[in-house]
């Protein structure tokens, strides 16, 4: 399971001057915020845990930045190089300090692509690293990846007149003895790793039309000032737990008590996919009645989590009610407005997410539900069984 990323981060920027002469590419104010923050919230939502920065130019400041900024719960180490060592080289570098199995992103470029789905791809596969890409309609920028099923078969030069394909995303999932691989000193993991791999049929690849910028051009910096602020306001689903994700048992609060209903994971991974928040919003009378703690509660979310990521999903939040008004025990017997129907759980969400209400929905088992809905303002279905992932999606054609 992939929980460490690297972010490739040492560029000195120099067609973006005078803008880097001060700072470092990653930092540049994108929306009123840093490039890398935007970044590093990715990251954090796919479950991603530890964070390593390969930087070069204006290191201390990169340094200071994520000892002030980075997301609760996400450890960020630097890694500054002398010397310019390249994508591989600076990769390589930290190789007795990675896991197994990591994910690799440029720190100048934003792709959204479902990190857990690349990973999911490496792990079902027989290859050594799987590459992000991104269909566009002119390669002549970038150069064009060729894909047979889902291995890459080749890397072409930029050809010499526009036309569509696909091309390298910057966003890799890996595993990490493949870099011993790479040659001592700087290198390249385009030019030194990916085409060797390629030819041993050891490089998978997964298209994908997410959003995507890469900010090191004066004009695709000046377009992101608008673009990844928009892109950050996503859309969310609302999923209810017991009776929408799993059969409800009755306080259902332990793994060998779950039974997924109906294309339950299936509807998580296919709403990362489609750019989607996905977060649970559950009613949890078991705590307030004292038959588990909640500790017990977030221990069961984590295992959910878990069995999702297996499946290339995540839930970027749960929130949860630990109240009742009549039978709860001690502080946990109270009126409350985070009870649905009462909307403070989905409040709290589109608060802290910065959620596109638009777009977003939720898909319940009970009229508690669509009654929550209502009153936050968006809109709700009611899940009565059959498949979920049908409901969600003709759902999202029908706002």
């Amino acid at each position: 399971m992939i929980r460490e990323a690297v972010v490739l981060s040492g560029g000195l920027g120099t067609r973006l001057r005078p803008l880097t002469l001060d700072t470092p590419k990653p930092l540049l104010p994108v929306g009123g915020r840093a490039f890398l923050d935007y970044l590093l919230w990715n990251l954090a939502r796919h479950g991603i845990r530890r964070v390593h920065l390969t930087t070069g130019y204006l290191a201390h400041k990169v340094e200071q930045h994520c000892r002030e900024h980075r997301p609760a719960g996400m450890e960020v180490r630097c890694a500054p190089e002398e010397t310019p060592l390249g994508t591989g080289g600076g990769l390589k570098r930290l190789l007795p300090e990675l896991a197994d199995q990591v994910l690799v992103l440029n720190g100048d470029s934003l792709f959204d692509v479902n990190y857990l789905g690349l990973a999911a791809l490496l792990r079902a596969g027989d290859a050594d690293a799987a590459l992000a890409l991104r269909t566009v309609p002119d390669v002549s920028r970038y150069g064009s990846i060729t894909l047979e099923g889902q291995r890459v078969a080749s890397f072409a030069e930029k050809p010499p007149t526009p036309r569509p394909g696909l091309v390298n995303g910057g966003v890799y999932a890996m595993r990490t003895e493949v870099l011993h691989r790479l040659p001592a000193g700087p290198c390249s993991l385009e030019q030194d790793l990916f085409p060797g791999l390629a030819r041993d049929g050891r490089l998978l690849g997964l298209p994908g039309d997410g959003f995507f910028i890469d900010i090191g051009l004066p004009e695709t910096y000046a377009q992101a000032q608008e673009s990844v602020p928009a892109w950050r306001r996503k859309p969310a689903l609302f999923l209810d737990r017991d009776g929408v994700l799993n059969r409800d048992r009755g306080y259902v609060h332990r793994p060998e008590d779950v039974e997924w209903l109906p294309g339950a994971v299936e509807t998580v991974r296919r709403f990362n996919d489609l750019g989607y928040l996905v977060m649970v919003v559950t009613n949890q009378a078991g705590i307030a009645r004292g038959y588990y703690s909640e500790a017990a509660f977030h221990a069961f979310m984590d295992w959910m989590g878990e069995s999702l990521a297996e499946h290339g999903g995540h839930l970027d939040a749960v929130y949860h009610c630990p109240h009742h008004p009549t039978e709860g025990q001690g502080p946990y017997r109270r009126e409350c407005d985070c009870r649905k129907p009462n909307p403070g759980m989905l409040l709290r969400a589109m608060a802290e997410w910065e959620v596109d209400r638009a777009g977003s929905f939720l898909v319940g088992d009970k009229p508690s539900d669509v009654e929550a809905a209502r009153r936050a303002g968006i809109a709700a279905f009611q899940y009565a069984g059959g498949d979920l992932l049908e409901l969600c999606l003709r759902a999202r054609t029908g706002l």
